[in-house]
């Protein structure tokens, strides 16, 4: 499987691993695009990052990380089902080059307004719930420090995280340090034997060089870290490619930008055209499709409106 994410957990419970190695759905979502090297290299670390998080909620639903730059970087978005089915986009400010060696600052954060944001949408929506959104300052100098720092804030648990990303790969490593419930471990002192753990597999994770995470499988990685710790080992998800753009959304779309508007674009193009942002697929709405859209929207409105009555 080239695609997947797996799960670990130190013997002594305190500390959980997460390693995921994406090849196929990462070819996919560059296949739609041309991206320069250093924008394909944030967004395959973001790419792997959603996957790392989106392995973690407890709902059924979508993850969504951006990166909002005010440099060359206008925004980086990637979806992330709690299945692990995925989507991204890049969009590129006009008329900014983006230089090859561009950093994650220079690209994202320049004038240093960028921010860093993640939206958890859960599918079945109470009535008036709103998904979670938490938003953070683009802090620094790489995309792991930036979403260690939201997940700081956001957790408050200790998560550190490394990413990589190339043509061919993208790939990260996730640890959390788990709260403390005590008579978990043999040590007359629990907290001391937690901190242990905690700082050991940082050391030892932090000797990971970036072509390891690129070459090698979860468990010959978790291996070459860990080979002296028992870990319990799950069973490995997989992650996939799935644009969820549809007709029936485009519609919608031209719905709420309401039919004055679109009488404007029909007249001056004589067809609304829209493309997806994610797999570029064109959705094309022509006189008579906009006409029958907005006519059926009215008499969806009079029959609500009559049976409240």
């Amino acid at each position: 499987m080239s695609d997947q994410l797996k799960k670990y957990l130190f013997e002594d419970q305190t500390v959980r691993a997460e390693v995921t190695s994406i090849r196929n759905t990462w070819k996919e979502i560059q296949a739609r695009h041309d991206y320069p090297p250093a924008v394909q290299r944030l967004l395959g670390e973001l790419v792997a990052a959603s996957a790392l998080l989106a392995a973690n909620i407890k709902f059924n639903g979508t993850v969504v990380m951006q990166l909002q730059g005010d440099g060359p970087i206008g925004l980086i978005v990637v979806e992330c089902h709690a299945d692990l089915g995925m989507r991204a986009t890049v969009k590129l400010r006009e008329g900014h080059d983006v230089p090859d060696d561009g950093t994650f600052q220079s690209l994202l954060n320049s004038q240093g307004g960028g921010r860093f944001s993640v939206l958890l949408d859960p599918q079945d929506r109470q009535p008036g719930q709103q998904p979670y959104q938490g938003i953070v300052a683009l802090q620094g100098d790489s995309v792991a420090q930036a979403l260690e720092h939201y997940m700081l804030a956001s957790e408050q648990l200790q998560t550190r995280i490394w990413l990589a990303a190339n043509a061919e790969c993208a790939a990260g490593v996730l640890l959390q340090q788990l709260p403390k419930h005590g008579g978990k471990t043999q040590s007359q002192d629990p907290a001391a034997v937690t901190e242990d753990t905690w700082e050991r597999a940082q050391i030892l994770a932090d000797t990971l060089k970036s072509d390891e995470l690129l070459t090698l499988t979860p468990d010959a990685l978790i291996r070459r870290l860990y080979w002296q710790e028992t870990l319990r080992t799950f069973d490995p998800a997989t992650v996939t490619y799935r644009c969820t753009c549809s007709r029936e959304k485009v519609a919608d779309v031209l719905l709420r930008i309401g039919k004055e508007e679109v009488d404007d674009i029909l007249a001056e193009q004589g067809r609304v055209q829209i493309n997806c942002d994610y797999c570029v697929k064109s959705f094309e709405f022509d006189a008579v499709d906009c006409a029958e859209l907005f006519a059926n929207d009215s008499a969806m409105v009079r029959h609500h409106s009559g049976s409240r009555h």
